[in-house]
């Protein structure tokens, strides 16, 4: 579901910065969150690194898992926390109902929208992604890694647009800022 080579897809819809992506020690991020990352982020990072597509959606750089008042409000730390705040009160599409997932969150959009992993599995190669659209409230479930996500969100080949905005939607390409 996950692989290095999705990202391909995206290098010719969104151009890269020319400074490069952000080098990680992968292995200490995975000591830190229990498991390791998927295959397509560790490579969008090493490609693009932490920034913004579009001014819009945010997608997070990898961050130890620690306390919150280490981490700081804002990344990959205190959106898991919100994703999994929100968890217990959302609604569910049906696939995710009486699912109790361990949620990563590895991007956010400018409507509050939450882009995670179902990080249960022990392959992250597998992890699906799960959305939380906030206008909705309500979580679903994308069969997909985060690289091929973004990808079909550009050429909007889900039935709908995930995300409340659809500032991505169908956009074809893109414009990438780094953070």
């Amino acid at each position: 579901m996950s692989a290095a080579t999705d990202v391909d897809a995206l290098l010719r819809l969104m151009p890269p910065p020319q400074d490069g992506g952000t080098a990680i020690d992968w292995e200490v991020m995975a000591r830190s969150w229990g498991r390791p990352f998927p295959p397509d982020y560790r490579r969008f990072i090493e490609e693009y690194g932490a920034g913004t597509i579009e001014d819009f959606l945010v997608i997070d750089a990898p961050q130890l898992n620690v306390p919150l008042e280490e981490a700081g409000l804002d990344g990959m730390v205190q959106e898991t926390m919100s994703a999994e705040g929100v968890w217990d009160m959302a609604e569910k599409s049906p696939e995710l109902e009486e699912t109790s997932p361990r949620l990563i969150s590895w991007g956010v959009d400018a409507a509050a929208d939450l882009m995670c992993w179902d990080a249960s599995g022990e392959d992250p190669a597998t992890w699906p992604v799960l959305v939380f659209n906030r206008s909705d409230n309500l979580f679903r479930r994308y069969d997909c890694g985060m690289a091929e996500f973004l990808t079909r969100m550009m050429r909007g080949s889900f039935p709908e647009c995930p995300l409340e905005d659809d500032t991505v939607w169908e956009r074809g390409e893109a414009s990438w800022e780094k953070r």
